[in-house]
């Protein structure tokens, strides 16, 4: 009789036993894997291949300078196609640049951490050709925008606007020509969001002539211009504010 209890309570143990194992063995198919790769023969592993139950790729980690740590991640959608990768780019072992991929596997957004504190404090957005259009920067570190850089067709710089002393509205503007070299500057000197002075220099970058609007009508009506020496030569004034030159002030 002792015998068939002991029996009995085996036989319960190992139909449990059984139960779990057809549990995991829905749960975690055995075709799942992850291929441990060296990708330059140098006799160590330097990249791991994570593979779905379905056969496709999920993840591929890397060890791009053989220190053991890995320092870049490839993320892949059910398209099989990338749509995000991520680099430890001081190899501290924190991710600290984003790289994010459209459905059609086009790069469209690049997300970093400068300083490497874990603070998102750059983003580049590109267009539909995978062209860089537009950088915002947080320089100050305080989680807010206060840079912005606009590009052309050619990804060259043709604008940039700050916001310098934080309250949420752009008061500087710079244009630049083709080839990048400063054409003017915009400045918003009473924080009401309009420019009221602007600046302009030569393809040197000596400034040759600034401008005011005094009376905040949106209308220069100050004008002053310097020589090729940086020194001041000449002022112009509106001085009732009817668009017409009335005082001229020439400097010795």
């Amino acid at each position: 009789m002792l015998k068939d209890k002991n029996l009995t309570s085996w036989l319960k143990k190992l139909f449990s036993m059984c139960a779990v194992f057809q549990i995991l063995m829905i749960v975690a198919p055995d075709w799942a894997e992850v291929n441990e790769i060296d990708s330059d023969f140098d006799g160590k592993i330097d990249q791991w291949q994570h593979i779905s139950e379905n056969g496709n790729v999920e993840k591929i980690e890397h060890d791009s300078n053989a220190s053991g740590k890995v320092d870049q991640v490839d993320y892949y959608g059910k398209s099989k196609k990338l749509i995000r990768v991520e680099f430890d780019r001081n190899n501290d072992g924190k991710m600290d640049h984003f790289q994010h991929y459209s459905d059609s596997g086009k790069l469209n957004r690049v997300e970093k951490s400068s300083e490497f504190n874990g603070l998102i404090d750059w983003k580049e957005i590109y267009d539909n050709g995978e062209k860089l259009s537009r950088v915002e920067i947080d320089q100050d570190q305080n989680k807010k925008i206060d840079t912005w850089q606009f590009y052309g067709n050619k990804e060259n710089l043709t604008r940039l606007e700050r916001d310098t002393d934080g309250n949420g509205k752009v008061d500087q503007w710079n244009f630049f020509l083709p080839n990048e070299i400063l054409d003017h500057s915009a400045f918003d000197t009473t924080g009401d969001g309009k420019p009221d002075q602007w600046q302009y220099f030569d393809t040197s970058k000596h400034l040759t002539k600034v401008e005011y609007d005094t009376n905040k009508d949106g209308k220069a009506d100050r004008w002053e211009h310097f020589s090729s020496s940086g020194k001041l030569a000449k002022v112009e004034i509106d001085r009732n504010f009817d668009g017409k030159i009335d005082l001229t002030q020439k400097k010795q």
